[in-house]
């Protein structure tokens, strides 16, 4: 593969409008989280989703990307206005994977934007797709191409790696999967040709971006990748060996994923980012795991909080 052209970046802040956790007490834990000041009246919600505003600085030039939109339709929109975020000021909105509790406030995004907003998003976001677990099978929500046009969306449907931000922004498209750990979520099935088969979620992606003199800077949604594969295949196609960050769901929560956590920890640990923010999907025993094995680089993440890299 030829490596993908990605600019660095003076400055990212990452505002976390979407997580499963939120705790307005929790006080900054390194150089790079900026909490919240305590403000009785904010009204700020979680909920199991995920969302997060991306502030791209280059030069005298800012960018703001969308990263998901939560579970609910409220929930993001409302923490935006609570923390005085203006969606209208969105360049462009990318969805890591097609999962109901990545999109569900799409809809405030575009109605409030009064012209066509990019969309980025792998074709099998739009699969139709089922649960298949021990407690019976439960079909997902399904995004909706036709009603996504009509709010304003203009889907921009890539399957390998883009830029956005005037090329400080790396979508990495549909990510090769090397590890012998991750596999992926069991249970999960898409409807392709006639039936149901096992979903690869091959729509999984992630966000990327270089800051200068730090290293790369990695988001993701879910990881159903695995987010070992996504970090790796981020070095691989910026051609940038050094990871500064990672953030995101790393969807080790639960049972099936017991015997993932260790390994991934370890992989981890092994990249050696300066700081490490696990959210959403990947479960209180593995942030945990990931707080015992890499102190003074794992943050605990709650809604609201910005993480600013580089731009000393």
């Amino acid at each position: 593969m030829t490596e993908h052209l990605l600019k660095p970046a003076d400055r990212v802040e990452v505002t976390v409008l979407v997580d499963n956790y939120i705790d307005i007490f929790v006080p900054p834990a390194t150089a790079v989280d900026r909490r919240l000041p305590f403000a009785p009246d904010r009204q700020i919600m979680a909920e199991h989703g995920f969302s997060c505003l991306v502030r791209v600085v280059a030069g005298k030039k800012e960018h703001t990307v969308l990263l998901d939109t939560g579970l609910s339709r409220d929930c993001m929109a409302w923490n935006a206005r609570q923390l005085g975020v203006d969606l209208a000021a969105v360049e462009a909105v990318v969805l890591s994977h097609g999962h109901f509790d990545h999109t569900g406030g799409l809809s405030a995004v575009f109605c409030g934007a009064g012209r066509q907003v990019p969309l980025v998003v792998h074709p099998d976001a739009f699969l139709r797709r089922r649960m298949n677990g021990p407690k019976g099978i439960a079909e997902l929500p399904r995004l909706d191409a036709v009603g996504l046009k009509k709010a304003g969306a203009d889907i921009l449907q890539r399957e390998g790696p883009s830029t956005l931000a005037a090329g400080h922004l790396l979508v990495t498209g549909e990510v090769e999967r090397k590890t012998s750990f991750e596999k992926g979520m069991p249970g999960m099935e898409m409807f392709t040709d006639g039936a149901w088969v096992p979903d690869p979620i091959r729509d999984d992606q992630a966000i990327v971006i270089h800051v200068k003199d730090k290293g790369l800077v990695v988001v993701s949604g879910c990881a159903h990748a695995g987010i070992v594969n996504m970090v790796e295949y981020a070095k691989k196609i910026t051609g940038t060996g050094h990871v500064h960050a990672v953030l995101g769901g790393f969807h080790l929560t639960g049972p099936a994923f017991a015997k993932v956590v260790p390994p991934t920890v370890d992989a981890v640990k092994t990249i050696d980012p300066e700081y490490v923010v696990p959210m959403h999907c990947t479960g209180w025993d593995a942030i945990n795991r990931f707080m015992a094995a890499m102190p003074g680089k794992c943050i605990l993440n709650t809604v609201g909080t910005t993480y600013v890299f580089g731009g000393e």
